[in-house]
């Protein structure tokens, strides 16, 4: 039977599509794809190609591939021309999903500009601070949010969607884009991470970086098609790639799968914006015809859970990944369930803001065989487990996972003390999470600052969320650990219980207990009828949830 080691050897050896070769980036010598993208600005040119094929639908309103680059074009010659954007500016951006979040983003990258992208569900103060921080010379925002810092002086030009961005459309529709060279290390995003604990950091990708995710994401592609074919299963002739984003633009999962990836590989985007609603997200795949969803958080969960669920045609659907954290096996058999089309060709995959490409991914026979890892490492990247001295451990063995690749950031935004912390000699970079590998597999346990320490024994909050997540009566959940004056820690769950459930603690203490050693077992239960609260990428704000903050973002 074919492996996956040798599929791996055809799609990246000599003469292979994706052929792997040794090349110097940033000083240090990596493994890169020898015919790859170098710009964004060149994937804008390309989708061209694309002709009348849908790129955006949005609510009404619906962009071909030929409109799009027609507008990118204006964009761009409206941006240089009006405010000064060219090689190095930063546009900060602050809005909802929308066309024009997407028409800014393309034209500032086009121009070697760098896209400061602002989190939509920053509050006044937060802004303030996101725009003081990127520094850019022009803030393009839609009016719900730019209301927040109404009559606050911003020190930059604002663009208001709804007011201003028409004639930015109309500027200079099909005018080719600028020829100004782009280097394949040039920033061309900063991302800030959730800010879960202090002030958020903004990590700098670059082109190569972000057309890495594609190619990364590609090659994962074909190499699990070629993986079925090899297990007997019989491929037929997909239909047209079709994506629902339910994801924030501001968001790694929102902006390079949903935006990027699609207008790469000439696939239709449908968007929707506002609080997540399952019904409205059911509707869509079914009006649609949508092929293609990425579900974070608890997205997955609140779809599948759905009383309706059985009252729309979700047949066309032929791909779901999950992510936000790691996706437990039950949720897993749920979306198979209710997604039978898109059940064996479910992904996972692992990745940070800071490493922008997928570090590791899984799908179909192999996620089924192995449910509770996130997979081998992508092609051209390396994973490594070291202990507390940063040195590494023996298969098996639990630590903290660094991870290498050429598409890493190239460091935060004007905080070098910060990036000196997480890139280490040889760019390696330092994750904080925690994890093992087995069988050339990742399998990830926790954040290193969420870890509990009980007794000097150290216990991992996922494993005890997967163990109560299996439970029919449990929605969502979340462990954390609280202080206690003997044990140094105990641990505390909270759990929403599933519509119409009761919860009974007793009945899940001993529901845990019955597959985790008895000190894992929750001492503390706090139900709540109310949703858990959550970043856009859908991660649990536990310091929320304990008290130690505030929950500033406002889901629209």
């Amino acid at each position: 039977m074919t492996t996956v080691e040798e599929i791996e050897a055809q799609l990246t050896g000599a003469g292979g599509p994706f052929e792997v070769v040794t090349e110097e980036v940033l000083g240090e010598p990596m493994s890169v794809v020898a015919g790859r993208v170098r710009s964004l600005r060149e994937l804008v040119d390309a989708s061209r190609a694309h002709g009348e094929k849908e790129y955006i639908v949005y609510g009404e309103r619906r962009i071909t591939y030929a409109e799009h680059a027609d507008l990118v074009g204006s964009v761009a010659r409206a941006l240089s021309e009006r405010y000064g954007v060219g090689p190095g500016s930063r546009v900060a951006i602050l809005a909802a999903n929308s066309p024009e979040w997407l028409l800014t983003f393309w034209a500032t990258v086009s121009l070697g500009g760098v896209v400061a992208s602002l989190n939509g569900w920053w509050q006044a103060d937060e802004i303030l601070y996101g725009v003081s921080h990127s520094d850019p010379t022009l803030l393009v925002g839609d009016r719900k949010r730019l209301a927040r810092v109404e009559g606050r002086d911003l020190g930059v030009p604002v663009v208001e969607i709804e007011r201003d961005f028409a004639e930015l459309e109309a500027h200079a529709p099909g005018a080719p884009l600028p020829a100004d060279p782009i280097a394949e290390d040039d920033p061309a995003v900063i991302l800030y991470t959730s800010g879960t604990t202090g002030r958020p950091k903004g990590a700098v990708n670059t082109h190569r970086g972000i057309c890495g995710f594609v190619s990364v994401g590609i090659l994962n592609a074909l190499k699990q098609m070629m993986l079925a074919a090899a297990a007997g299963r019989k491929l037929e002739p997909p239909p047209p790639t079709c994506s629902l984003v339910t994801v924030p633009l501001f968001h790694l999962s929102g902006l390079y799968s949903g935006a990027v990836m699609m207008l790469a590989t000439g696939g239709k985007t449908v968007w929707r914006t506002g609080r997540f609603d399952p019904v409205d997200v059911l509707r869509l795949i079914e009006q649609e015809r949508v092929t293609t969803w990425s579900a974070l958080g608890n997205m997955a969960h609140q779809v599948v859970a759905h009383p309706d669920v059985g009252r729309y045609d979700l047949s066309s659907l032929r791909n779901i990944g999950s992510g936000g954290g790691p996706t437990s096996p039950e949720i897993q058999e749920r979306l198979r369930k209710v997604f039978p089309t898109a059940g064996e060709n479910m992904g996972l995959g692992y990745g940070l803001s800071e490493s922008v490409t997928p570090v590791a991914m899984i799908g179909g026979e192999e996620l089924k065989a192995h449910p509770s890892s996130v997979g081998r490492p992508a092609p051209t990247h390396e994973i490594e487990i070291r202990d507390e001295d940063g040195r590494p451990v023996s298969e098996g063995v639990e630590g903290e996972i660094y991870v290498r690749s050429p598409y890493t950031m190239l460091g935060y935004w004007r905080d070098p003390e910060a990036t000196d912390e997480v890139i280490l000699p040889g760019r390696w970079l330092r994750t904080g999470d925690i994890g093992r590998m087995e069988d050339g597999r990742l399998y990830i346990n926790s954040r290193a600052r969420d870890m509990i320490l009980r007794a000097a024994e150290n216990i991992y909050p996922v494993e005890i969320e997967h163990r109560l997540e299996a439970h029919p009566s449990v929605a969502e959940c979340a462990v954390v650990g609280v202080d206690h004056e003997e044990l140094g820690q105990e641990v505390k769950a909270f759990v929403v219980p599933a519509l119409g459930a009761a919860i009974d603690t007793e009945e899940l203490a001993a529901w845990v207990g019955e597959t985790l050693a008895s000190y894992k077992v929750p001492a503390h239960w706090e139900v709540r009828e109310e949703p858990l609260p959550r970043n856009a990428p859908g991660k649990v704000l536990k310091n929320v949830l304990v008290g130690d903050a505030e929950n500033t973002f406002v889901e629209e």
